[in-house]
């Protein structure tokens, strides 16, 4: 147990130092960054590392058994992997040596050829080791017998760290602050792989290379790794300072769009946006929508599509814009600034709350408002309307003025001598002939005034044809304190009357959407609930109502898919069992009556075939159990009985029993794991 003791502890030692980068591993963190490759490839010689060490313990242990017959071909095949898991971990090493060596391609190339040539001899030697024993073989007590193969794989194992540590330490010489460091410390690494393996090739009976590794990994995770972390910490120091002007900063990554958030806000933290994310384009759009101001939600969106905002970018610096933002409940103002990084390849952008500027300026405009005059508001109040007609209703003189926007002052457009008679004739050229009747009968002057002693204003909406297109308009007439001058305003409404018609759209359409299910777009179970008071209502007319039956399906695995791949992958298989439920019963409505539960009522051509129509689900969903993806549902029919049935709650009470009983068989016979 000797040799197994030491492979033990120095997993354990390897498991505890090297903790944090093979919780990365397990977390399923990557990095395509090629500055961050560093990292990535050095993560994946620590998954080599650790497989070296579970072969070259098991060895150890099974050693120590190998007179045993049963259990000689274990042993011999942990030999095999102890050899391979060695060449991978050169194999890896080599690749994370040359991400240091990026900007001296060629030595890179070169490395990168010579330890995937040896990488692939090795794997080929060991293979004909099977037939003609080559690298080593065993006697006939079974024990171990170095051939002179090994000497020459590790001799060339050697020859490899030997040559790469020695290259890592001349650019060391090139080199200055932490790269210099991590030049060194790498390079010394190699050499101590070199030593140890060295020592391995005279005494096969100690874990000399297990010993190596994990002095060799204290090496990279003292001085390579404890100084990025140090220098990362600054940095995030640096920007976190920057950020107190601000409630947030991004640093994005341009290409992939993953994105770094720092913020010292407590108020926008509130709003759970991630620090760190995988795709700032798609995941700021959906924050966009989510807190945005109603009004401003389209255009906040648009923005943070990664061509729209490279196109802003275009020969400038930076670009700002602004928008209102919910926090709370509470409107708030915020200017969002970005730019581009020096190094080319990212984004930051910085967000400010700017409610109180914009409140101030507001403050300003309201004092200035006080100082107006009286003709100054009553223009104000004019820019309401597009015209307003000033009529004598004696004389019928009338004045009609223009409000001119650019100016912000009222003009006079025209005036007459007769503001009835020529609206008659004005009403044949410019209203939609559809209207032109109303208008002539509200612009009569008997019924003008006639109207407004009762009433202090009446409204009238219709249609202008302008520049051949029909357009709404709203006129508002009222009488002035002197009983003698009536006041006409014309204003634009088509905007409004036309987004109002769209609303009446809506609302028709507001009860068809209610009975569909958000997620899936099948009925959902209000329109369930609706289709089962008609079958009930048909039930009870007599036996001569028409036939019915009824499916009952409840996924399967949705809690554990919530749990392992989180909500988002179980809406999606949510949304599969849907489609699979609506290809089979094409000709039949389908209903998502609860969070993982579906019902199909057959009428038809589907009551007649139901039968393989359940068969045909069935088989779909054992195809996709045995396959191991795709949706997997229970399912139990029902058919409705006339004779025995009163309510459409005993058919499907049937429907749900048979379904349980499916699913009991879906899940290997055992009731206790159904819930």
């Amino acid at each position: 147990m000797r040799y197994a003791s030491i492979g033990i502890l120095a997993i354990i030692l390897h498991l505890i130092i090297n903790r944090q980068q093979l919780g990365k591993i397990a977390s399923g963190t990557e990095m395509t960054d090629p500055e961050r490759k560093v990292a990535q490839r050095y993560r994946y010689f620590l998954m080599a590392m650790t497989s070296f060490y579970v072969f070259d313990i098991a060895w150890g242990i099974l050693y120590e058994h190998h007179d045993v017959p049963g259990i000689f071909p274990f042993v011999y095949s942990c030999t095999i992997f102890y050899f391979v898991s060695m060449l991978l971990t050169m194999l890896t090493w080599i690749r994370f040596l040359v991400s240091f060596l990026v900007k001296r391609r060629l030595p890179a190339k070169l490395l990168l050829y010579v330890v995937w040539a040896l990488f692939t001899l090795g794997l080929v030697f060991l293979m004909i080791n099977r037939f003609v024993p080559f690298i080593f073989s065993f006697n006939e007590l079974h024990e171990y017998v170095p051939e002179h193969g090994r000497y020459t794989a590790f001799t060339l194992q050697i020859a490899l760290y030997t040559v790469s540590s020695a290259y890592m330490l001349y650019q060391a010489r090139k080199a200055s602050g932490q790269e210099r460091t991590s030049f060194i410390s790498v390079g010394l690494t190699g050499l101590v792989f070199e030593l140890f393996q060295l020592l391995q090739i005279f005494d096969e009976s100690f874990p000399f290379f297990s010993m190596g590794l994990i002095i060799g990994t204290c090496l990279v995770q003292s001085f390579v790794i404890a100084g990025e972390e140090r220098k990362k910490e600054e940095y995030d120091q640096i920007a976190r300072s920057l950020a107190r002007h601000y409630e947030a900063m991004y640093y994005i990554d341009i290409a992939s769009g993953e994105y770094r958030e720092f913020s010292t806000s407590s108020e926008y933290d509130s709003m759970g946006v991630e620090a760190l994310g995988k795709d700032f384009y798609s995941e700021t759009q959906v924050n966009a929508r989510k807190y945005a101001h109603p009004d401003d939600r389209d255009f906040a969106e648009s923005l943070y599509h990664k061509e729209t905002m490279l196109k802003n970018l275009e020969e400038k610096d930076s670009y700002s814009y602004k928008y209102r933002i919910m926090i709370g409940g509470e409107t708030k103002f915020f200017r969002f600034t970005v730019m581009k990084a020096d190094d080319g390849k990212h984004l930051i952008l910085y967000e400010k709350d700017v409610t109180d500027e914009i409140t101030a300026e507001t403050v300003q405009l309201e004092k200035h408002k006080k100082h107006v005059t009286f003709t100054q508001i009553a223009e104000s109040l004019a820019s309401n309307y597009d015209m307003i007609y000033y009529i004598d209703t004696q004389t019928l003189e009338y004045v009609c003025y223009e409000f001119d926007n650019l100016y912000g002052q009222l003009e006079m457009h025209k005036s007459g001598d007769d503001f009835f008679t020529e609206a008659a004739n004005d009403i044949g050229q410019i209203v939609h002939k559809n209207d032109r009747d109303i208008v002539s009968d509200f612009l009569k002057k008997d019924h003008l005034t006639g109207a407004l002693r009762e009433k202090k204003y009446l409204n009238l909406e219709y249609r202008l044809i302008v520049n051949g297109r029909s357009q709404y308009v709203r006129m508002t007439a009222r009488k002035t304190s002197d009983d003698v001058h009536i006041i006409i305003g014309v204003e634009n409404v088509d905007a409004e009357v036309r987004k109002e018609k769209q609303r009446l759209k809506a609302l028709n359409n507001e009860k068809e959407l209610a009975r569909r299910d958000e997620l899936t777009g099948i009925k959902n179970k209000n329109a369930f609930m609706e289709f089962e008071q008609s079958l009930q209502e048909n039930m009870d007319k007599g036996p001569d109502s028409l036939p019915f039956a009824l499916v009952v399906c409840d996924t399967n695995n949705l809690k554990k898919i919530n749990d392992t791949l989180g909500h988002a992958a179980g809406d999606e298989y949510i949304k599969a069992c849907a489609k699979l439920l609506c290809d089979i019963f094409s000709h039949s409505p389908v209903f998502r009556i609860g969070g993982d539960e579906f019902a199909v009522i057959l009428r038809g051509d589907d009551h007649t075939n139901r039968e393989g129509l359940l068969g045909k689900l069935k088989s779909a969903v054992r195809e996709n159990q045995s396959k191991g993806e795709g949706p997997v549902l229970a399912a139990g029919m029902s058919e409705y009985d006339p004779q025995n049935d009163n309510f459409v709650s005993e058919v499907f009470d049937r429907a749900d029993h048979n379904m349980y009983e499916d699913k009991v068989i879906l899940k290997g016979g055992r009731a206790d794991e159904i819930r």
